[in-house]
């Protein structure tokens, strides 16, 4: 019985973290006019979730007017957020009671790769605000690079998440924050890629 009420504990813990984490971290601006508006949602349906592109982006709309550049600067942003929160629950649940080596394991490896994804989308964003003049096409490739080395350490991430060897509950919740860092970056590296089209 005891046991019993201890791994409820240990679930009610890890949930309540979860939940604490699951509030957006992104800052909202107010959205002005529909014309950057209705901006963002074009441009989004060139992304692989454009309904999610759509919904983090749409409240900074003042800050991104209808530039493809800021467009793309604040994708970035957004996703530097959702991985640093991410990393920051991982870390917390990788500390907390009832979890097994695999587990804790699992998400030590995570927060590493998740640490290698913010320092790239870091950097990347440092590098979208230099973006112009004559080695516009260099630092461009830069920035590719790291979007798609992040997007790669987050899907290293969710495989280590997989099996039957992880509690269900923790997992689904886990695998559903590294995904949505992931589809974030994906839809980043679409708008990085319609920016350089646009440039060419």
């Amino acid at each position: 019985m005891e046991g019993c009420c201890n791994n409820h504990y240990n679930f009610l813990t890890i949930f309540l973290i979860l939940l604490a984490f699951t509030t957006s971290t992104s800052s909202t601006r107010p959205a002005t006019g529909h014309t950057n508006t209705e901006f963002i949602r074009t441009s989004c349906k060139s992304t692989t979730y454009p309904n999610l592109c759509f919904s983090s982006l749409s409240s900074r709309s003042s800050a991104i007017g209808v530039s493809p550049q800021l467009l793309a600067h604040e994708s970035l942003s957004v996703s530097l957020e959702t991985a640093q929160s991410t990393s920051a629950m991982m870390l917390k649940l990788s500390h907390s009671q009832g979890m097994t080596p695999r587990e804790v394991g699992a998400m030590q490896d995570c927060v590493e790769e998740l640490s290698d994804t913010v320092s790239e989308l870091r950097k990347s964003l440092g590098e979208m605000k230099q973006l112009r003049g004559r080695d516009f096409d260099m630092k461009m490739s830069d920035i590719q690079t790291w979007v798609s080395a992040a997007l790669t350490n987050e899907d290293t991430c969710t495989e280590g998440f997989a099996g039957k060897a992880m509690n269900g509950k923790v997992k689904t919740a886990i695998r559903g924050k590294i995904v949505e860092v992931a589809h974030m970056t994906s839809n980043a590296l679409a708008l990085i890629n319609t920016l350089d089209a646009l440039h060419g």
